[in-house]
């Protein structure tokens, strides 16, 4: 039986994003969140739905601004060598990891297909949030492929920023503005 240190491999559990971007993008991720969760808060009792889908999307902006400095991918990934090890497929790891891309991104595709399809009588109200989602989850698409070699795409760079930055901040603003925006019409509805 694997002991969980063995399956942690070289990984642990310490800040991964030191630099003032890594830091400014958690700072980010915690500021949509505060945001959204007072959008949830405010359609509470009055639109059960809305509440619901700000609160999710607090949960993820939560867990996505954790997962930034601790890198919590890097420690699945360390996870599956040392199976891989383990188990003597180390060898053919490639088809593995092409399989775990395409189901995390079939995974993901299909998530945001189910809220367009659930939100679809309300996609107007919600098309700053759905557009930063849809940012967000492709960054994430990206960065899942990029742990296995295909770090060209994020590490591109448009007028100096990294693509990887532009991809993750977009989303994250995006959605904090459908926040601000969200919050400010439920103001208005009760004056």
């Amino acid at each position: 039986m694997w002991s969980l240190d063995y399956l942690m491999g070289n990984w642990r559990p310490e800040i991964g994003d030191s630099h003032y971007m890594g830091w400014f993008t958690v700072g980010s991720y915690f500021a949509c969140a505060l945001v959204i969760s007072c959008a949830a808060w405010q359609n509470r009792g009055v639109d059960r739905r809305a509440s619901a889908f700000w609160f999710g999307l607090t949960l993820l902006m939560i867990f996505l601004g954790i997962n930034k400095q601790l890198d919590l991918q890097t420690m699945l990934t360390e996870m599956g060598r040392q199976i891989a090890k383990a188990q003597g497929w180390m060898d053919n790891r490639r088809a593995v990891q092409a399989w775990f891309i395409l189901a995390f991104g079939s995974g993901v595709v299909m998530l945001y297909a189910y809220l367009i399809k659930r939100m679809k009588d309300e996609l107007r109200r919600y098309s700053f949030a759905m557009t930063g989602l849809f940012f967000l989850l492709s960054f994430i698409m990206i960065r899942a492929a990029s742990f296995h070699h295909f770090d060209r795409l994020i590490d591109w760079t448009i007028f100096g920023a990294r693509m990887n930055w532009i991809l993750e901040l977009s989303g994250i603003y995006l959605i904090m503005l459908a926040g601000f925006e969200d919050i400010i019409r439920r103001m208005a509805v009760r004056d």
